[in-house]
């Protein structure tokens, strides 16, 4: 078994304990707790994992090595933005999936990377992360743009920590129906699971995470308006979520926006533009990722100045 000790950080009062070893400190994912046996004490007493968890809690987590990683190296094509002997910044593509997962078996990031990083498996060995080599943070399958992998554990460790604490700026483009009354803005909500569909979460007025968006719009014409999206929090679907809940969904969203009319095949119209993050060398840098085709031609089309001059360059990192 191994074990590791840690103490609660501030800003984590109210989080339920298997979220916290395996969202905070990366133990292993939730799904796998019980498969790594998992145990937990708080302040020298034993813990369930529901137990909500206090700044300055003392605790101490017992597991069992991972199983073997079954997922195997595959040659997918990676548009590779940036790199060095850390990490490895990437344009994904919509469509490719970040991690294996049930209906997802091939073609991944994950599997790419394991491809083009040698020795990448065995770096991660029996760590904590070695069901995940080099994922850090995630997109959505749908969703394009920049991420950033690791190339060894200290390297994962050092930028998910930053993501943990939010010390990253991110910035999305998205292409949305109708558009806020506002033109700067901001959109603050508890967020859990849809009880009526799994797969979709929703702003609820009972228990769920909280989060927090800030936008603002770029341009705007009677039937759609680009925004400026920085999410300032990281739950799952969160833009998604918030849009929809504003009364103007993402273009192209199969699960929050009626699917019809002129740009029904379009896709998810949801672009990670930027990210600002330190590298483990100790320099900041901003990664970019080019705008992809469906986004160039439908703004040509829907708001032919944005794409003066080729690019977005403009576009500041802060609503």
């Amino acid at each position: 078994m191994n074990e590791i000790s840690a103490t609660v950080e501030d800003g984590y009062d109210g989080l339920r304990l298997d979220r916290y070893v395996s969202d905070v400190l990366g133990v292993c994912s939730r799904s796998q707790l019980k498969q790594r046996e998992v145990e937990v004490t708080i302040n020298g007493k034993p813990a369930k994992l529901a137990r909500q968890v206090k700044s300055g809690d003392s605790l101490t987590v017992r597991y069992s090595s991972p199983e073997p990683s079954a997922v195997e190296a595959e040659p997918v094509a990676l548009d590779i933005l940036y790199e060095d002997d850390e990490v490895i910044v990437i344009n994904k593509p919509a469509g490719m999936v970040v991690h294996p997962a049930q209906g997802n078996r091939h073609g991944t990031l994950m599997q790419g990377l394991l491809y083009y990083v040698a020795g990448l498996k065995s770096a991660y060995g029996e760590h904590t992360l070695a069901d995940r080599p080099g994922i850090v943070h995630r997109l959505d399958k749908e969703t394009s743009g920049v991420i950033i992998t690791a190339k060894n554990p200290a390297a994962h460790e050092f930028l998910a920590k930053q993501f943990r604490l939010r010390r990253t700026v991110k910035v999305y483009l998205a292409v949305v129906k109708g558009g806020p009354r506002s033109s700067v803005g901001s959109v603050e909500a508890t967020l859990a699971r849809d009880p009526d569909n799994r797969k979709r979460f929703a702003v609820t007025s009972g228990k769920g995470k909280p989060s927090l968006t800030r936008y603002r719009v770029l341009a705007r014409n009677k039937d759609y308006a680009l925004l400026h999206l920085s999410p300032q929090t990281g739950r799952t679907h969160q833009l998604r979520v918030h849009m929809k809940h504003i009364g103007c969904p993402i273009l192209g969203d199969p699960l929050y926006a009626r699917q019809g009319g002129g740009y029904s095949n379009i896709g998810l119209m949801l672009h990670a533009y930027r990210l600002t993050i330190e590298v483990p060398d100790g320099t900041v840098h901003t990664f970019t990722a080019p705008l992809p085709e469906r986004f160039t031609g439908f703004l040509s089309m829907a708001f032919p100045g944005v794409l003066a001059g080729g690019s977005l360059d403009a576009v500041e990192d802060q609503p």
